[in-house]
């Protein structure tokens, strides 16, 4: 239990500092205007509910393929699953807490509820969503890029830039600005990878 309680505190401190930029510029831009959650996009998808599901179930099913390629090339690499390695179904309360709040949802919060939000009011969604996208997918290759060399990097970039560019297609044009869709759907693929990792299975 104290591997969950350590996510648990890890998480809290990830989501306030993920935070801090959008609240900060929020309280100067946008506070009299609509509240935060709201502003960053944490509310009620809108739109068709089925179209909606569809999307998140369509995105889901890609990431978790492209999870298994990421997971295949970094095999033997220390990653921020690595701390359920071998524990079995002891870590799954960690892994809970770490695929649901420590990195789903402080990401969603910065790179869909923010920096795509922030950017499409000045230049549009389509480009918003690249330049997000591309960012998301910049801050997961680089991190690898030591260990495995430029190829396997700029694979890792190009995989998760994609699914990021997804889930903000998915928020913002199917869900009428909701990050709970990519929340979900990036809930889903870390909980897959914390298990992967937890019952050894690459």
């Amino acid at each position: 239990m104290s591997l969950a309680i350590s996510k648990l505190v890890s998480s809290i401190i990830q989501i306030i500092l993920f935070s801090l930029i959008p609240f900060i510029w929020w309280l100067i831009t946008a506070r009299k205007e609509c509240g935060f959650l709201k502003w960053i996009g944490l509310k009620k998808p809108e739109g068709e509910k089925h179209k909606t599901l569809f999307w998140i179930a369509g995105v889901s099913v890609a990431f978790l393929i492209l999870s298994v390629v990421i997971l295949y090339l970094l095999k033997g690499v220390e990653t921020a699953t690595s701390d359920f390695s071998g524990h079995g179904a002891a870590a799954i309360p960690a892994i809970l807490i770490y695929a649901i709040l420590n990195t789903a949802l402080s990401e969603e919060i910065l790179f869909r509820g923010f920096l795509l939000k922030r950017i499409s009011n000045k230049i549009g969604v389509t480009v918003g969503n690249i330049i997000q996208a591309t960012l998301f997918g910049l801050l997961h290759g680089v991190m690898f890029y030591s260990a495995v060399g430029i190829v396997k990097a700029l694979i890792v970039i190009v995989f998760t830039g994609g699914i990021g560019w997804c889930m903000g297609y998915t928020n913002e044009k199917i869900a009428g600005g909701s990050i709970l869709p990519s929340w979900c759907i990036h809930a889903l693929a870390n909980i897959f990878s914390g298990i992967c990792s937890a019952f050894l299975l690459f």
